[in-house]
């Protein structure tokens, strides 16, 4: 196919634009594996996300809790599991047992309750510590998003068939900057907003 100049041009833009488009999808996935996370960490407060993602040894596959139970909350400091099928209520009772989260579940007819109690003084401090440092770790990921970024923009630029001008790779690294930014506030935000509820009795 004989292209001529203009379409190059429009290429190379497109380029810049991936560039762009896939370094914040990198960063927005580093955010949205950050909540994933803060979400399964106990505070004193009864929430069905604390649950959701155990993993259950279901007849041989580990299966998420959520997906073999109705979780609710019955009381500020009491969770309801509703297995649906009745056969996997000990399993269920086992996974959480076991899943490190201090929780003690109690076994009453078809479901199963489970009190939350609100983390010791020691136990808030060590969450907190938990939290920023995962929060820590997604800025991290966030800035070598950000670093691949700016080489990839490189690259167009020393590309000697058809380099990228310089001023419009300046703003396309102007454009990493501010996702940067923006991507890192939403961090602090949502490590900040997990240690007011940890601190919350």
């Amino acid at each position: 196919m004989n292209q001529n100049s203009p379409p190059c041009y429009t290429r190379r833009a497109m380029d810049l634009d991936t560039i762009l488009l896939e370094t914040e999808e990198r960063m927005q996935r580093s955010t949205d594996y950050l909540a994933r996370e803060l979400r399964g960490i106990r505070t004193g407060r009864a929430n069905t996300a604390l649950l959701e993602y155990i993993k259950v040894d279901y007849y041989g596959s580990h299966t998420d809790l959520r997906e073999l139970a109705a979780i609710s909350v019955s009381e500020a400091t009491q969770l309801v599991v509703k297995p649906f099928d009745p056969g996997a209520k000990h399993d269920i009772i086992r996974a959480i047992e076991t899943s490190g989260l201090g929780l003690n579940p109690m076994s009453e007819g078809n479901m199963i309750r489970i009190n939350v109690p609100a983390p010791s003084s020691d136990r808030r401090k060590q969450l907190m510590t938990q939290v920023k440092k995962l929060a820590e770790d997604s800025k991290v990921a966030v800035r070598n998003e950000r670093r691949d970024g700016n080489k990839s923009i490189d690259a167009l630029v020393s590309d000697k068939k058809n380099p990228v001008p310089e001023d419009s790779a300046k703003s396309a690294k102007e454009d990493i900057d501010e996702l940067t930014k923006k991507y890192c506030d939403q961090l602090d935000a949502l490590a900040t907003k997990k240690c007011a509820e940890i601190e919350e009795i």
